[in-house]
């Protein structure tokens, strides 16, 4: 599970369901879409895995490979399905506009990000469904694990003195005392645990699922 974490390393900052329906591609005439997986009586199609590819695209610039897709969605099948069971509350609207405007902030202005979301096929509305998934997942796995994280102070010098300080080094910045920037490095080293525990928790589940695939599975 491909999940955003804090980024602190140079620059010291800390840096919704699956489709209720999956829209089908239209190609010569002729509806292109596919079912590629079954989790436990749910589908998912060729046309999400499709989406989910543009969507990588449009945030970081590139995409992972269909498999790699497939996998990332039946986890986030397996993520919200538990998250709906315990009622857990979708984003509010405004965390969801103050991403998206985040998201078009990036671009040159608005023309660029227009033009981007047709080269994609992606809607403003599909983006904006794409989001708050993603908020959602996120605020959930937060919610599941962060409580079982303990970071010690020894954890927090380690980073400080075997990740942080060589990495400025390279390039040739000060260091900050290290009591200026803990915060910092302690949500760090949470975001880590967090990432570790729900790695843990997806493959113990996927263990007990049926899960039938069409693509192949991704290579370790």
């Amino acid at each position: 599970m491909r999940r955003a974490i804090f980024i602190f390393v140079v620059t010291l900052a800390a840096q919704g369901a699956l489709p209720g329906g999956a829209l089908a591609a239209a190609q010569s005439g002729r509806v292109v879409d596919r079912i590629v997986a079954r989790i436990e009586g749910d589908i998912i199609l060729q046309s999400q895995v499709r989406e989910l590819g543009a969507f990588q695209q449009l945030i970081e610039g590139k995409a992972e490979s269909d498999d790699q897709l497939l996998s990332e969605l039946i986890e986030q099948w397996m993520v919200q399905t538990e998250a709906a069971a315990s009622h857990f509350p979708d984003p509010a609207q405004t965390e969801v506009d103050r991403e998206l405007t985040r998201l078009t902030s990036s671009f040159a202005g608005p023309p660029a990000y227009a033009a981007k979301l047709r080269e994609l096929g992606l809607s403003v509305d599909e983006v904006r469904q794409l989001l708050s998934r993603q908020i959602y997942i996120e605020r959930y796995l937060d919610y599941k694990f962060r409580p079982s994280v303990q970071v010690e102070s020894a954890d927090l010098d380690a980073y400080y003195k075997k990740e942080l300080l060589p990495e400025l080094a390279r390039t040739n910045q000060i260091p900050p005392p290290r009591g200026d920037v803990e915060e910092q490095i302690r949500e760090v080293l949470v975001q880590r645990g967090i990432s570790s525990l729900t790695a843990k928790w997806l493959d113990e589940t996927k263990s007990r699922l049926k899960i039938e695939r069409e693509l192949p599975a991704s290579k370790p």
